[in-house]
């Protein structure tokens, strides 16, 4: 049957996530499906931002690291990421990078399973997690190789030479999404940790990494966190490896008494010595808010809305744009799918191009996908009807075959 917008409006008054749209600054006439790689602004950053600047820094200078609680961001925001990943409490903290933090984790697997080697992961992971690696085992120079495959091929890709396991929850490239649970499972029955980035579906779903049984996980802040381009990272470490797994990097915000200035390095309890440098406080406060905001939803709706959103613009497609080349490379099972869709299309560059000159904004994945995100709290299904049409518009009159289109930029 085909969906008419007056059916998608309907949904949309029934959504029990709508009110959330108010809280996100969204310009008029945008249609963003761009949220799993750089969320929406939520509308209480601005004042929170101004108020550190010009308060806690402006007046209260060095002194608000105390009266303003800077020293105890990381682990305050990262024990509220923590709920939202289904981490135990002390397992989470905020700190640097995805890629710093990936080195953190493998390298600290690695080493708990010395006599191991190998290090599995996906040919088609994001490729910072498999530059992280391959640094490591350079820096390691102790014959450790770095072993990719494909999907498919997990979890019987894990055989007794695998130290550790490296996978993406949620395919930037695809949308496809493993069972966390399935292959831990299997690692840990074949004797190997697992390390999970978690940067596709951290605040998009319900996660469960302690009912997974988890090692290590990872993931960033600007995705469905909604924490601002560059948003400081997390890591999560499984209470059961806390007293041997170390971090490879040590800086003195993970030491046990960083004010004690102490010449030799002296880890902190817990999930506290993870952390490394001075953490980027103006960044922090930003991320917080938008987890707050994460936190306020039901990631159960959230799940829901989403996959009924994958449903709806895949029908959309289907209906609209038959014959225009756009071939599905997202699963069609909706257990084995996060929180986007993606097509494969010969000329997938100048048409998202195109598409981002008319204020629908998607984005494109080397060398031939368009990827396009659903962000529950702020994106309505009529969105959906509209960005499709004008989808449509672009195809059959050609437009995305302007030169200007197909420019390449640095940032795809």
């Amino acid at each position: 049957m085909p969906i008419t917008r007056a059916q998608l409006e309907a949904l949309d008054r029934d959504d029990p996530l709508r009110l959330f749209r108010d809280r996100f600054v969204l310009p008029d006439g945008v249609i963003y499906l761009d949220g799993n790689s750089l969320g929406a602004m939520p509308k209480a950053i601005p004042a929170r931002v101004r108020s550190l600047v010009e308060e806690e820094w402006g007046k209260d200078l060095i002194r608000s690291w105390n009266t303003h609680g800077w020293i105890d961001l990381q682990a305050r925001v990262g024990e509220k990421i923590g709920h939202i990943i289904g981490a135990r409490e002390g397992e989470t903290v905020v700190c640097d990078s995805t890629t710093v933090n990936v080195f953190k984790a493998v390298s600290a697997a690695l080493a708990l399973h010395p006599e191991r080697k190998v290090v599995l992961s996906e040919r088609s992971n994001f490729p910072t997690d498999l530059y992280a690696v391959e640094s490591l085992i350079r820096s390691l120079g102790k014959g450790h190789k770095l072993e990719l495959f494909e999907p498919r091929e997990f979890p019987d890709a894990i055989d007794e030479n695998t130290a550790c396991v490296l996978l993406t929850h949620v395919s930037y490239r695809t949308g496809r999404m493993y069972d966390m649970h399935a292959i831990t499972k299997t690692a840990h029955e074949k004797g190997a940790l697992t390390v999970w980035d978690l940067c596709h579906s951290a605040g998009a779903m319900p996660l469960d990494l302690a009912g997974a049984n988890y090692d290590f996980a990872v993931g960033c802040g600007y995705k469905f966190l909604n924490g601002g381009p560059g948003a400081p990272a997390f890591i999560a470490v499984a209470r059961k490896h806390q007293k041997l797994a170390m971090p490879a990097i040590s800086g003195w915000f993970g030491h046990a008494s960083p004010f004690a200035f102490e010449s030799s390095y002296k880890p902190a309890d817990g999930i506290a010595c993870w952390a490394v440098g001075t953490p980027p406080i103006l960044s922090l406060a930003a991320l917080e808010v938008g987890v707050d905001l994460a936190l306020e939803a039901s990631l159960d709706a959230c799940r829901a809305k989403s996959l009924r959103q994958f449903e709806v613009f895949d029908h959309l497609v289907a209906q609209e744009l038959r014959g225009h080349g756009f071939t599905l490379v997202s699963p069609s099972n909706p257990a084995e799918r996060g929180s986007q869709i993606c097509y494969a299309h010969e000329h997938g560059w100048p048409i998202m191009q195109c598409l981002i000159a008319q204020n629908v904004i998607g984005d494109f994945r080397a060398p031939d996908i368009d990827r396009f995100g659903f962000t529950p709290l702020y994106l309505g299904f009529a969105e959906l009807w509209d960005a499709v049409q004008v989808l449509r518009r672009i195809m059959e009159e050609r437009l995305w075959d302007a030169p200007q289109f197909h420019a390449r930029a640095k940032v795809t």
